[in-house]
């Protein structure tokens, strides 16, 4: 797995948020007072997925296929999922399990990268605190609409 294949890897997973985007239905959900301001999203996704590139391609560097890049894969999955489920389908509920399995997805990437490369593991802390605030915030947004999912 080269840089190129892993930059196309997250371009393809980033993608998702430009085709699934927020949208009317999102700006007329009740959100609590501390959600990030709408421009926040998209520069801290763009950092983050230079980020994630980076700690892969580390990864993959140092050890090829792995367990670690195993996690890495899998995360992209999870994470290219969410918005398709969130705002795509509607369902909030779905979108908070997907966000759940990508944060410990991302959680034992860290231990995984850690035995390979601590510059890979670091790379992924503030990955994880982002996604950790952004399943606190589905749950949130979740809770305080309850009937604005499709049935």
């Amino acid at each position: 797995m080269s840089a190129i294949i892993i930059a196309v890897l997250v371009l393809a997973t980033a993608s998702t948020g430009a085709l699934f985007k927020p949208g009317e239905w999102y700006q007329e959900l009740r959100r609590p007072s501390w959600t990030p301001p709408n421009w926040a999203f998209p520069v801290v996704w763009s950092i983050l997925y230079l980020a994630i590139g980076f700690a892969g391609w580390l990864v993959w560097e140092a050890q090829g296929m792995g367990l670690a890049i195993a996690l890495w894969l899998a995360q992209l999955v999870f994470n290219a999922a969410w918005s398709w489920l969130f705002f795509g389908r509607k369902r909030m509920d779905l979108a908070f399990v997907d966000v759940c399995l990508l944060f410990l997805t991302i959680v034992a990437f860290i231990l995984a990268a850690a035995q390979v490369s601590q510059t890979a593991a670091l790379l992924f802390l503030p990955y994880a605190a982002w996604v950790a605030t952004a399943a606190t915030l589905n749950r949130a947004v979740w809770r305080l609409n309850p009937d604005a999912a499709p049935a």
